[in-house]
């Protein structure tokens, strides 16, 4: 007899991997070394970089050290992306992202020199000025070279701060926008990210690698989640808002924190002139939000009541800063995902429109993909979000959000639906689901004579006596009872608890579990590298940093998948 396998989902996924025969030939270096370098993928229509001089200037220095296995076990995945990747293809990019129109002016650094230090400063965790230390340091004088650094000439923070802020500011200005549907009268129009082309182009890198499969790629798994970020500026009020940073001399100020009922500030010191003194001026952006009630309130603080007698004991987390909001791909053949775009926000800034905003360019930017199935938690349940999914043939497996009508059962049957979104009948009988009509676009359910086959209502009426003898679908010419189609919304045209894979399912409990499993490991992968409070202030330089980031995740990824692959049994550099 063979020896007994392991049943796959028992598997972790790097066992997993080891025996897709596909990958490990593919994706291992042996696989991949014809095709090396994986060259960075310059946008269609993007020019040349106007700029004809540098101070620095990167080269692509080869991948010759990895014929040598002893070096794959000392080299890190940043070091392994060095050697795997070409990033020459970046320069025109960033050039682009920069806003360089000319030649003129003072001759700066490559960009991807730039592009470089500041990613291995993000891996690493290090500060800004710990970073450019390394730099200096002859130490790490091979990096330098790498990063195409020279004789010495290397940028100053405030360089790199101007690089950041830079990327920051033009992401999102004179770019294309996206208009999304709110509701029968009302549409927000989003702004397409251009540091959006980043990240699509990491992820040509690796589909270039072939870790992604075709057939994932075509019925593909989109997670959508947020991340919230500290600031880097230290909260003092809670309820600051754009308000508290206009001029005193402009006009008088309001201030939110007394509107609620709270000590805050009277706005009448010289400190107050240029912003309320309780506004971090360099995080003007960032904002608070609270998943919880607090009793951490100092008498002196903004935030304090005006009648401490007042104060509640509860506890709470009040969060003050930022929120990232991500497109993720979930790979479910060879388990891992990748960011497909995403967005920053403020804390306190909902995530259903821009989120679905997200969903309407991926279109655009990833033409050949095909998106099967839509994941969110309950704050995106709302109609725009889930009408853009529909619209664009998805499957919404969209975690419910209440309504204080679900509590009353006897309003199930008159709208003919439970709580979890599931049909019931007039008599309180459920449904049963029968599948999902791709073309049609629909889901089947059917009530399959319950009352006649011994089932139990979910709930029993007044004045009804089961089995209801006056129900319509109990005869032979209805042999499967009454049939329902729910399609993007219900009967009754609420889209709250439509849902295209019936909740609570194993179906749904495996797509959902998989695309949320997808958010936490890019999350646990920011707050490895110190981004859990952003390192940076301000929302243009927050918001290129967590571009980036995203970025390294992918080519961590790639760099991580194909040491797996090579290192694989039996594979190690097999020609």
């Amino acid at each position: 007899m063979g020896k007994a396998s392991h049943s796959p989902s028992r598997l972790s996924a790097p066992e997993t991997r080891a025996q897709d025969e596909a990958f490990v030939q593919q994706c291992s270096f042996a696989g991949l070394r014809s095709q090396l370098p994986l060259r960075w993928p310059t946008p269609p229509g993007i020019p040349d970089s106007p700029k004809k001089k540098y101070r620095s200037h990167y080269v692509y220095l080869g991948f010759d050290d990895l014929n040598d296995p002893t070096n794959w076990e000392q080299l890190s995945l940043f070091d392994l992306l060095l050697r795997l990747v070409d990033f020459s293809g970046l320069r025109p990019q960033l050039a682009h992202l920069l806003g360089w129109t000319s030649a003129r002016g003072k001759v700066p650094f490559d960009p991807v020199s730039m592009f470089l230090l500041i990613s291995w400063r993000l891996v690493n965790g290090w500060s800004r000025a710990q970073a450019l230390r390394n730099l200096r340091d002859p130490r790490y004088a091979d990096y330098a070279a790498a990063f195409g650094f020279r004789e010495g000439d290397f940028p100053t923070e405030g360089g790199v701060r101007y690089f950041l802020t830079t990327l920051g500011q033009g992401s999102g200005q004179d770019t294309e926008r996206v208009s999304v549907t709110v509701d029968a009268t009302r549409t927000e129009t989003f702004a397409v990210q251009r540091l959006n082309q980043l990240i699509v182009a990491s992820v040509a890198l690796l589909r270039k690698a072939g870790l992604i499969t075709p057939s994932a790629w075509q019925a593909a798994l989109i997670g959508i989640d947020g991340q919230i970020h500290d600031a880097a500026s230290r909260r003092r009020c809670s309820f600051v808002r754009e308000e508290c940073y206009i001029s005193l001399e402009e006009q008088p100020r309001s201030c939110p924190a007394k509107e609620k009922k709270k000590r805050g500030c009277d706005c009448d010191t010289v400190a107050c002139i240029q912003a309320c003194r309780h506004a971090p001026i360099r995080d003007p952006a960032a904002r608070t939000v609270v998943y919880e009630h607090s009793n951490q309130r100092r008498t002196g603080s903004p935030n304090a009541r005006r009648d401490p007698s007042q104060a509640k004991s509860s506890k709470s987390e009040v969060r003050y800063g930022y929120r990232s909001l991500t497109t993720q791909f979930a790979e479910p053949i060879r388990r891992f995902s990748a960011v497909l775009l995403d967005d920053f926000l403020s804390a306190n800034a909902r995530e259903e429109n821009p989120g679905a905003a997200l969903l309407l360019q991926l279109p655009r930017l990833y033409p050949d993909l095909g998106i099967d199935t839509v994941v969110g938690d309950a704050g995106l349940g709302y109609a725009a979000f889930l009408h853009t999914t529909y619209q664009l043939g998805a499957k919404r497996v969209v975690d419910l959000r209440a309504d204080p009508s679900d509590k009353d059962p006897v309003k199930w049957t008159e709208r003919g639906y439970n709580d979890k979104g599931r049909p019931v009948c007039p008599f309180g009988y459920a449904f049963t689901a029968n599948g999902f009509d791709a073309q049609r676009q629909r889901h089947k359910w059917f009530c399959a004579q319950a009352c006649l086959n011994g089932k139990s209502p979910l709930l029993r009426l007044k004045n009804v006596d089961y089995p209801p003898e006056e129900c319509p679908y109990q005869g032979l010419d209805h042999p499967h009872g009454k049939i329902v189609n729910v399609g993007e919304t219900f009967a009754d045209g609420s889209i709250r608890l439509a849902r295209d894979v019936p909740f609570g399912t194993p179906a749904w409990n495996r797509l959902y579990h998989r695309a949320r499993n997808a958010a936490e490991d890019r999350n646990a992968d920011l707050e490895a590298w110190g981004l859990k409070r952003l390192p940076v202030y301000g929302k243009p330089r927050g918001r290129a940093f967590v571009a980036l980031a995203d970025v390294w995740i992918n080519l961590t990824v790639l760099a991580r998948l194909v040491r797996e692959a090579t290192f694989a049994p039996g594979t190690l550099h097999d020609d």
